[in-house]
């Protein structure tokens, strides 16, 4: 079966770094993978995309050196499944909110009899290899997204599920649940500490612990307190950012 980047990276003792991919379009995600990342991640609950361009986004990332992983929009485990049949490597569950929400997540991933994910392995047999189903229980990365304050509650009951292979934090939800607003890089005490209680708990656990960051600046920083899994903003932040950029420049050398 194929290797997984993110097991590798992680085997080393280093820190993933993913690309986050918001813009359904096949050709964004060619060039994501082929930009440096361990991974590239297909944003399912607020990306502009579909199923079928999922796909088509997938079959675009294999061709590249970096692994395809999906976030689902929720823990629907018909969704999960398609997205592996379709060849996801890892899968990020958003509002993982209980122990039981977890264990629902990691069974809807797992083969029987350690889960209920139903044979089909589809577009997963071809990326994967012939032994894709020998091996496909271990090689897939489960992440479960903590935003909630009822996430927050169970964080040890949650990252004590077998299966799940860490948490994921997402610092604007995270940040709106307390009642603090949204900001990718928190100041608030509150959110800050919170995030903080999420990385200890992962660790405790010998899980693995991520989160989503604005830049690669706060990405880095973020990877020296303990994440080991990153992301460096989004390609629809990261294209804004560079139209802006290049439009202002334009205009002040129009205008000198």
């Amino acid at each position: 079966m194929r290797n997984n980047n993110i097991r590798d990276v992680w085997a080393k003792g280093e820190t993933v770094v993913s690309a986050w991919l918001s813009i359904g379009n096949a050709y964004t995600a060619e060039i994501a993978g082929w930009s440096g990342y361990d991974c590239v991640l297909v944003d399912l609950q607020h990306g502009m995309t579909d199923i079928q361009t999922m796909i088509s986004m997938l079959q675009a990332i294999s061709a590249t050196p970096a692994t395809p992983i999906v976030r689902v929009p929720s823990c629907d485990p018909a969704v999960i499944m398609k997205s592996l049949d379709a060849g996801a490597f890892g899968i990020i569950c958003p509002m993982i909110n209980s122990a039981e929400e977890a264990k629902a997540f990691v069974a809807a991933t797992r083969y029987p009899p350690l889960g209920t994910r139903s044979f089909g392995p589809a577009r997963g047999l071809l990326y994967g290899g012939a032994d894709y189903f020998a091996h496909a229980d271990n090689a897939i990365v489960r992440l479960g997204m903590i935003e909630t304050r009822e996430g927050l509650e169970a964080l040890d009951e949650i990252v004590a599920v077998d299966g799940l292979d860490g948490i994921f934090v997402g610092p604007n939800d995270l940040g709106l649940a307390l009642g603090k607003g949204t900001l990718g890089d928190p100041t608030d005490e509150t959110v800050r500490e919170a995030i903080l209680r999420c990385l200890a708990a992962a660790k405790a656990h010998g899980k693995h612990a991520g989160i989503f960051c604005p830049s690669s600046a706060v990405a880095a920083r973020r990877s020296n307190e303990g994440f080991d899994f990153v992301v460096p903003n989004s390609d629809a932040n990261l294209l804004k950012s560079a139209l802006n950029a290049e439009a202002n420049g334009a205009r002040v050398s129009i205008r000198k």
